[in-house]
This record gives C-alpha cells, sequence and structure tokens, in this order.
C-alpha cells in the first residue's frame, strides 16, 4: 500500500496525468483487496475517468477487471458482471489478451457468485480465462480458475471439484504461493 499511495502522491503533485490514473488503480485495487473496498472502488472510478479524459487507453481494461473485482467483494454482482463485460470488449479491442482473459475469469466469479449460481455460464468463462491463460503462459491465472472451478463444483455436488482444486493446490505449490496454496487445501 505504502508504495502505491507515494506513487499517486508523488504524481499528483508533479501533475503526470498518465501516471495518476494508473496509481489510482493500483492503489484502489490494493485497498479493495485488503478490505478497504469502498475506498477502492472510489480510487478505482476515478482512475476510469482518468484514463478517459487523459485518452489512455493501455491498462484500462485491466483497470475496469479490479473494478469489477472491487464490486463483487462489496456484494454487488451485477455491477461486477456489468465492469468484467466491458472489459472484454476493451481487452478485444486493443488486443489485450492477458487482461481479456482476466475479465473472463471475473464474470466466471460473478456468475459462480450470483443467488442460485449460472453453473453453464461460470464454466464458459472460467474456460475462455483458462484457455488464453494456456496459451499465454499465465500459471498464476489457470490456478486461480481451477480453484475457482473447484470451489463452484463442490458447492453443486460436481464429481470434478477435487480434479480442479488438486491442479490449483499443484500450481499454487509450484509457483510458491503458499496464502493460495492454503486455501486451496482448506478447500
Amino acid at each position: 500500500i505504502l508504495p502505491f499511495e507515494r506513487a499517486l502522491a508523488v504524481s499528483n503533485e508533479w501533475n503526470i496525468a498518465y501516471l495518476t490514473p494508473l496509481a489510482r488503480a493500483a492503489l484502489g485495487h490494493v485497498y479493495a483487496l485488503s478490505g478497504r473496498v469502498e475506498e477502492g472502488v472510489s480510487l478505482l472510478q476515478q482512475a476510469s475517468a482518468g484514463y478517459a479524459s487523459a485518452e489512455i487507453g493501455y491498462l484500462h481494461s485491466m483497470s475496469m477487471v479490479q473494478l469489477g473485482e472491487a464490486h463483487l467483494l462489496a456484494g454487488r454482482v451485477e455491477e461486477a458482471s456489468e465492469f468484467g463485460t466491458h472489459a472484454v470488449v476493451l481487452a478485444r479491442e486493443r488486443g489485450e489478451r492477458g487482461h481479456e482473459a482476466w475479465a473472463h475469469r471475473l464474470l466466471g466469479e460473478t456468475a459462480s457468485h450470483r443467488d442460485g449460481p449460472d453453473v453453464a455460464a461460470a464454466e464458459a468463462h472460467y474456460a475462455a480465462s483458462m484457455t488464453l491463460a494456456l496459451e499465454l503462459g499465465m500459471r498464476p491465472l489457470l490456478a486461480h480458475c481451477h480453484f475457482s472451478l473447484g470451489k463452484l463444483q463442490g458447492r453443486t455436488g460436481d464429481g470434478r471439484a477435487t480434479e480442479h482444486l488438486t491442479t490449483a493446490m499443484n500450481l499454487f505449490h509450484e509457483m510458491g504461493m503458499r496464502f493460495w496454496f492454503e486455501k486451496a487445501k482448506a478447500e
């Protein structure tokens, strides 16, 4: 948090218009993930407006993913889904395939977190994310998709849950991602 707060302060102080939205998005994302969800949402919304006003296309789609994740953490599934859909469109327009992969994961998460999860939609989005992740060598994303699929299938009684959770655990272990390895193991 401290380096991102410093980055935002410096970009504001020196009026570096093209860095300010990047710093706001990074800090907003970290705030949301650390439990300061509403502060995170606010910064991410400011970042999105900053991207538009400074005509910055690069990373805007990933900022939309982060904004969607923050809304999901706040329990606002519909808003999260809208940001995920927008992020897919932006990423495709700009050829940001890695960002598109993260956007599909977000859409998988929103489909699986609805009251009465839409299992088919969630699985389709996770599959799209995993296909891109495999192609682009995005192993952490691949592991997260397996973990999310395992959790979803575990809730619905699908026998494939153990396979996905085991794959996620193996990937997290190989990459030294102990926090996530323990979460997958507990699941």
